[in-house]
């Protein structure tokens, strides 16, 4: 079962090698790599092509000006040729050197079309330092409606439940990654597998987790993308949801760096 694995970058010159250090280091071969830059005016490209040629034909990149991280990762779903889809952003890198033999395993031969696992949150600056943990579960119908969805960094799905039921949906700024995962699992009923494991240690700092701000914005998304999908929610699960995500967040903040919260 070929694994295709999308990266899109962004002048991400000082983390991007961490990235495809992590994808080199997989003992799984059978992988389709894709980097999608977006014109980077830094020395990202330049750390790309040099690392080009250690994945022996296995990796292809393009570069060019695109509108936002999920025009690219749309980008590179249309690239594609692998039989399984995820994603590790440019500033992540794979909890250990088995995590694609695990996927592989969850998902070769096996009546599953989409698995998803945990994942570390460690500091931009260390990252041996971990400062939260999501601990994700099996899904349980409705559980999107109660503020419930799997770490999209950990989301891997077959190819042909994107041809299905469609790509990112680029008019969620913010919340077009919980909105496939809804039209995937909540809507389109894929058949899926929680897999107890770490998959990514993610640098603390994205679009969704960089800042209280960012947090409140992207549960705000997430109630439109509820609504727009047909499911009516009460504000007081999403407000729930939002405040356990502020507190997280604090704590990590306030505790000393060695201190561990759990999100989910």
């Amino acid at each position: 079962m070929k694994i295709s694995i999308i990266t899109t970058t962004y002048n991400s010159a000082s983390t991007v090698a961490d990235t495809l250090r992590s994808v080199l280091a997989q003992t799984y071969k059978d992988i389709d790599y894709i980097v999608v830059d977006g014109a980077s005016s830094d020395s990202t490209l330049d750390i790309i092509k040099e690392y080009e040629p250690k994945f022996g034909g296995r990796m292809r990149w393009v570069s060019g000006k695109d509108g936002g991280v999920y025009e690219a990762m749309n980008k590179g779903i249309r690239m594609a040729k692998g039989d399984v889809i995820g994603f590790l952003n440019s500033d992540d890198f794979y909890y250990d050197e088995r995590v694609l033999e695990d996927i592989n395993a969850a998902m070769d031969g096996q009546p599953v079309d989409c698995v998803y696992g945990d994942l570390k949150f460690v500091k931009a600056d260390d990252t041996s330092c971990v400062v939260r943990i999501w601990k994700g579960s099996q899904y349980k119908k409705g559980a999107f409606r109660r503020g419930w969805h799997p770490a999209h960094p950990t989301f891997y799905a077959r190819r042909e439940c994107f041809e299905r039921l469609g790509v990112f949906n680029t008019r969620f700024p913010v919340s077009a990654d919980f909105d496939l995962m809804l039209r995937f699992i909540e809507v389109g009923g894929l058949r899926n597998l929680y897999v107890p494991r770490y998959f990514i240690m993610m640098r603390k700092g994205g679009e969704s987790t960089g800042s209280l701000r960012n947090i409140i914005r992207g549960n705000l998304a997430i109630m439109r993308t509820l609504r727009e999908n047909g499911y009516h929610t009460s504000p007081f699960i999403v407000m729930r949801r939002l405040l356990h995500k502020v507190w997280v967040t604090m704590q990590g903040r306030l505790r000393p760096a060695h201190v561990k919260n759990i999100e989910h």
